[in-house]
């Protein structure tokens, strides 16, 4: 695969698909009657918690891993991220016998630091901003010579990121919208190109909590917007936008919904005690989006991607 400098094509990402194949799984679709009772929709949830390393991360690592050069592989890969990202590089890593230098804040959920370690990455800790992430990146980077796989704004992370969406609409017929949740915006620019080529007729729609709200501010004024805090117990979605990830996301969704913290606890204990599954609370999001916005999703099939299912379990909100 060739690296790709430019917004992926449908073509992109069939390929990227056909490529990172060996090293994810094609999760399943499941639903649950009482949960579409309360929503009055058809809702079909993508499980990415099922995904390897816990979440829809491998899918753009692996993405962005294979397209390196030998020579680059060899010098191995890098990284910062909170946790999801950080194990989906590791394992990218351990799966092409290369090596891994992780960056991440020594707040991260324990369970996810000693997973990253688990896949034989290096891991380093920094404060918990986005600044010290980066200055402790680049020292990782000048030491090993290591390639830099960001965790969203990137087109082959991108495209990686699309083929969750691109499976969701091969294997449920005729959705009428797909939500995704926003953090730094790689899986919901995946996910809107993916409607836009493989399903023209479903209507794109990101979710995110009101207290790190910067994809609505910025899809609302058309301008990018930073968040001022990262007070929210969806850990994976404190990130801000990247340029990339904007432009797509700018252009290809239909609108973005922001849920309130409460919100968010109850929508995840609702998939936890009515579907039987773990998810982390990011995951929540998309449908207490759903649950708080009858006016726009009753009476449709809506197409829920659960991001992942990485939780502390020391530290439940129930």
């Amino acid at each position: 695969m060739k690296l790709l400098h430019h917004i992926p094509t449908a073509e992109d990402i069939r390929v990227t698909h056909e490529f990172i194949r060996p090293m994810i799984h094609r999760t399943p679709v499941l639903t649950c009657r009482s949960i579409d009772e309360m929503a009055g929709a058809q809702l079909f949830f993508k499980c990415e918690n099922f995904q390897k390393v816990g979440a829809f991360k491998m899918r753009g690592a692996s993405s962005a891993a294979l397209r390196l050069s030998d020579e680059e592989k060899e010098r191995g890969l890098a990284t910062h991220s909170s946790g999801n990202h950080a194990q989906a590089v590791a394992l990218s890593a351990r799966l092409l016998g290369i090596p891994a230098y992780i960056v991440m804040p020594d707040t991260s959920p324990a369970i996810k630091k000693a997973a990253t370690k688990g896949y034989g990455a290096e891991v380093i800790l920094c404060e918990n901003t986005l600044a010290a992430r980066e200055s402790t990146l680049e020292k990782v980077v000048a030491r090993t010579g290591a390639t830099f796989i960001h965790p969203y704004n990137d087109y082959n992370v991108i495209a990686g990121q699309a083929t969750a969406a691109k499976e969701l609409i091969e294997d449920t017929e005729h959705l009428g919208c797909i939500i995704a949740p926003i953090g730094g915006g790689g899986l919901m620019s995946g996910t809107a190109l993916s409607a836009r080529y493989f399903s023209p007729g479903t209507l794109a729609y990101g979710a995110e909590p009101e207290a790190v709200d910067d994809a609505y501010r910025s899809f609302k004024s058309g301008a990018m917007q930073e968040n001022t805090s990262i007070d929210t117990i969806a850990d994976g979605l404190r990130t801000n936008l990247g340029e990339k990830t904007f432009d797509i996301i700018r252009r290809e969704l239909e609108d973005i919904f922001t849920v309130s913290e409460p919100a968010i606890v109850a929508a995840m204990r609702l998939v936890w005690e009515r579907m039987k599954i773990v998810i982390e609370p990011s995951c929540a999001v998309p449908l207490a989006a759903v649950l708080a916005n009858p006016g726009v999703f009753e009476g449709k099939k809506v197409g829920v991607i659960l991001t992942g299912g990485n939780v502390d379990l020391g530290r439940l909100p129930f």
